[in-house]
């Protein structure tokens, strides 16, 4: 098959790394990608976000697949301009992406399908803004309703913190103040054809910047999959992957259904299992709906996938998801830790060599997936704030882990840092 994939980062690595170890020929190029997506298919320059220029490349190279790996082409319509020329593609239109592109409207059509979820208050003011803080009280938790690029979301005690955070992203557009909610969280994916859906297998990432969960949010430093601990709580991991079907994933894609904006491609449920109640000693609540593949969560959740990824991707966009049987995964265990540049999340410094990745290959269970980098000069150069997601797999997590630390400790980049922290509660 053709396929056509829409990103640059660490996730739409992921995604090609999954489509070739199909080993079923398929032509992939990867638009616009990057150094380490290069060095394994096609890639081409050209706006992801632009949904003319796109479904032109497709129509002209016969392009039978296309899919999208980061929100801002969903967001812009890149989707809806490819399906209106008859090409499959593997994402949501505009108006149901919106799911991820509004936090108002995800509420909404939570709200109308009865998704368990906190309470929120939409301010379009600092005043507004004021009051919902003061409403719902400490903890606070402040969201930009836009995107945001993994880092509009603000957690804090601080009053005047929180404060000056809406006000930043008043500037944008309206922010979302909403309940607190205290639990360990959950990122769980569905595949959706705009009436069915199928689960993969959940994960858990780090969003903090440095260890023990200190610093600022950032897109994610590190995740890993399964988790045991489910087991633990609902008696099987495949008992709570229903109850999150049964309530949140399929009533939210009919939802939109009925609406008349069918949803097509990742439904991404970011959870929280809080600290009180529940069949498994905790109630699921949905903290944030995302409209694609989350990163660094696919980086762990594709590596165990046995079931073609080519065929749920197809289903999912020619509405035939209906006829196949729930994915599988292998037993292996795999934790994702990412390399980011000096300076991350703030103001993170690029254009740095990256020594030593042949070595880092070389260790046994290791796959090295590029987030921000290019080549110059026949070197490897940081370009973005998050760099690398080095990913262990292996028979228990202390061997993941293992695998994946011992690579990072041959990757050489000036000022880069990464948490060594990463599953490591889920091994003790």
């Amino acid at each position: 098959m053709k396929i056509l994939v829409l990103g640059s980062g660490a996730r739409e690595h992921a995604i090609v790394e999954a489509l070739l170890a199909e080993d079923a020929g398929h032509e992939i190029t990867a638009a616009p990608g990057n150094a380490g997506i290069a060095a394994r298919v096609e890639t081409v320059a050209l706006d992801a976000t632009n949904g003319r220029i796109v479904t032109q490349y497709a129509l002209d190279n016969d392009i039978e697949l296309v899919v999208v790996g980061p929100e801002a082409p969903l967001v812009a319509g890149v989707a809806d301009a490819l399906r209106a020329k008859g090409v499959p593609v593997f994402g949501p239109g505009k108006a149901a992406a919106a799911l991820e592109g509004s936090k108002a409207f995800a509420k909404r059509i939570m709200e109308k399908a009865n998704v368990p979820t906190g309470r929120a208050v939409r301010a379009t003011t600092g005043e507004e803004l004021a009051s919902a803080l003061d409403e719902l009280g400490a903890p606070h938790v402040v969201k930009a309703d836009g995107l945001a690029a993994g880092k509009g979301v603000l957690v804090t005690t601080d009053r005047d913190a929180a404060l000056a955070h809406g006000e930043y992203y008043l500037q944008h557009g309206p922010v979302l103040v909403e309940e607190f909610l205290s639990g360990q969280e959950v990122s769980l994916f569905f595949l959706a054809d705009g009436h069915d859906v199928v689960p993969l297998s959940p994960a858990q990432d780090y969003k903090r910047a440095y260890d023990g969960d200190e610093g600022p949010n950032t897109g994610g430093m590190g995740a890993y999959s399964p988790l045991p601990w489910l087991a633990d709580r609902w008696g099987a991991e495949a008992a709570f992957v229903d109850e999150v079907l049964d309530t949140i994933a399929l009533p939210t894609v009919r939802a939109l259904e009925e609406e008349g904006t069918p949803f097509i491609g990742l439904l991404y449920c970011g959870l929280i299992i809080t600290d009180e109640g529940g069949p498994g000693g905790g109630a699921v609540r949905v903290i944030e709906f995302n409209a694609r593949f989350g990163d660094p969560e696919t980086q762990v959740v594709l590596p165990r996938l046995t079931t073609p990824l080519s065929q749920l991707l197809l289903a999912a966009a020619t509405g035939g998801l209906g006829r196949l049987p729930y994915p599988t995964f292998s037993d292996e265990d795999a934790v994702v830790v990412v390399l980011a540049s000096e300076g991350y999340p703030e103001d993170p410094i690029t254009g740095r060599e990256i020594e030593g990745l042949a070595d880092a290959a070389q260790v046994p269970g290791v796959t090295i997936l590029h987030a921000g980098t290019a080549v110059s000069d026949d070197r490897f150069v940081a370009t973005g704030g998050r760099v690398l997601g080095v990913v262990g797999r292996g028979d228990g997590f202390r061997a993941a882990r293992d695998a994946a630390y011992e690579a990072l400790g041959r990757i050489r980049l000036e000022g880069g840092h990464y948490r060594r922290d990463i599953a490591e509660r889920v091994v003790r």
